[in-house]
């Protein structure tokens, strides 16, 4: 009897909160933290808005660029600079505009998410410490083009600022073990092969990151100007309310209930929906009444579906499971395989105009599917899409279909399907071709077996050798992530995921390459 009441509690509970957690109560509170993220975006409008993907990619119709910074690389005994999530391009944009804002949110309970209050911490002061070391390595080899350098660009090895700043709500126990690890958080950045020079030759002053929230106080008429600080800002803006109490707002024709971070986790409440697809309707579902959004959402997502099916793009059906309870249908579960579509999203960065990103001068390239279906001056296609594509190219034999899936459905698709890539890379690229690498998102599994493709054929420098330095060598996890450093240099929105690249370790280290 008991346990039949605990179990009825605890259904009841989880009933209201659906029954508060609307598809609408979302949007609107994502529309409304928004106003905030234009405010403060106006500010500094020379400063480019950045979305810390996916959840801060909801807060603004238009992005200068995105990143990938990890709230677990930030957790409490788990902290970690990763050379595969090295987001090096907000660096060098940092460097070149004097400085950058990026957007991101948390649940109730938190003003800040770990990404913002722990990772992007450490990930400036690793860099600046990287630089640092150059620039010292710099005026011990040639000391006099140096100081003529530092007067000319304002920059001093012995002034780089290579503290590390955290928020005041991070333990001074916490920051001390931290900062015992950021000698070799530096080293293994100093060995990734990362441009260093690059970013040395553009950053003028050391990168600091600066946390804004609702609770912020900033007096309109004395906003500091980011050229006057002796550091280049990253500016952290954390979208969302940091309120405690559950919020039940009214307008003067209905309610609704705020929801904190309301976009995080798409999959349990988005119903397809995308951030593009919110911004481009935005108005309309939001001066909608409550009980129709969940309609004109639908709505919107299939007209979607069929202009993109009718144009042979990526179209696939949106089903939602029944809820578990009956009284509250509002957020049922999404096939697993539905994301948001990111590659329509409105960033405005050059390098994302062509949507195809060259890996140097090696004739890779990296995009999506639906990019690739388009592509022009290619002469053949590796798809490695769950469909086909339509593509017109001069031989049949120019294009190869492999069908791979994630690591999370299905452990050994990549490390089975790679033989045949590398093959086929191999045939292509020995006749001097341009081999473009595609999948869904251009992001994960391309990337991965461009990876692979480069390690095997492609020497130290970059150029093609049929495979010679490869056989001559043992790939390292060392070595991997330089070239996976090198491969993130071109292509900014790569972002492996951990699973597919221990899949690529193990075939590189199996003797299956050709």
């Amino acid at each position: 009897m008991e346990n039949e009441t605990k179990l009825s509690i605890y259904r009841a509970a989880r009933s209201i909160k659906r029954k508060d957690n609307t598809l609408y109560s979302a949007l609107r509170s994502i529309y409304e933290d928004s106003i905030f993220v234009g405010e403060i975006s106006q500010l500094w409008p020379q400063l480019p808005l950045v979305a810390n993907l996916r959840c801060g990619l909801w807060y603004s119709s238009k992005f200068h660029s995105t990143c990938y910074f990890k709230s677990t690389d930030g957790h409490t005994n788990n902290w970690s600079f990763n050379t595969s999530r090295l987001n090096f391009h907000i660096a060098l944009l940092s460097g070149q505009k004097g400085g950058c804002i990026i957007v991101d949110s948390t649940r109730r309970g938190k003003r800040f998410p770990d990404s913002m209050s722990k990772t992007i911490p450490i990930w400036t002061c690793v860099l600046n410490r990287s630089v640092s070391n150059y620039l010292n390595k710099l005026r011990v080899s040639d000391a006099g083009s140096l100081v003529e350098r530092e007067l000319d660009s304002g920059q001093n090895s012995a002034d780089w600022d290579c503290s590390l700043h955290l928020p005041l709500w991070v333990s001074e126990i916490e920051k001390a073990v931290i900062e015992d690890r950021l000698e070799g958080w530096t080293k293994d950045l100093d060995e990734s092969g990362a441009d260093i020079a690059a970013l040395a030759s553009c950053l003028k002053k050391p990168l600091r990151p600066l946390w804004i929230s609702q609770r912020t106080v900033i007096w309109i008429n004395e906003v500091p100007d980011y050229d006057s600080w002796d550091f280049t800002p990253i500016m952290l803006v954390s979208a969302s309310s940091t309120t405690g109490v559950a919020q039940h707002r009214t307008t003067s024709e209905f309610s609704w209930n705020y929801i904190p971070g309301a976009g995080d986790d798409e999959e349990s409440w988005a119903r397809g929906l995308s951030p593009n697809l919110f911004w481009n309707h935005a108005y309309d579902l939001i001066s909608s009444v409550p009980d129709l959004c969940n309609q004109k959402v639908a709505d919107i997502v299939e007209k979607d579906r069929v202009y993109r099916a009718q144009r042979g793009q990526n179209a696939p059906q949106v089903t939602a499971k029944p809820s578990v309870s009956r009284s509250s249908p509002h957020l049922p579960c999404l096939n697993p395989q539905l994301c948001s579509d990111l590659s329509n999203m409105n960033i405005s960065s050059s390098e994302e105009e062509c949507g195809i990103f060259w890996i140097g001068s090696t004739n890779l390239g990296l995009a999506t599917s639906q990019v690739a279906e388009h592509a022009s001056h290619v002469d053949c296609v590796l798809n490695c899409d769950q469909r086909s594509i339509s593509i017109c190219l001069p031989e049949a034999e120019a294009y190869l279909h492999l069908p791979i899936v994630n690591s999370k459905f299905d452990r050994f698709s990549l490390f089975n399907n790679l033989p045949s890539a590398v093959s086929f890379a191999k045939l292509n690229l020995a006749k001097g071709r341009k081999l473009l690498i595609c999948c869904h998102d251009g992001e994960d599994i391309s990337v991965c077996v461009c990876l692979a493709i480069l390690i095997s054929l492609f020497d130290y420098e970059g150029s093609f050798d049929d495979g010679k330095s490869f056989s001559e060598t043992c790939v390292t996890k060392t070595e991997m992530r330089r070239r996976l450093v090198y491969i993130c240099k071109y292509a900014i929105k790569a972002r492996p995921s951990r699973g597919n690249l221990k899949q690529v370790f193990g075939f590189l280290n199996s003797g299956k390459v050709a």
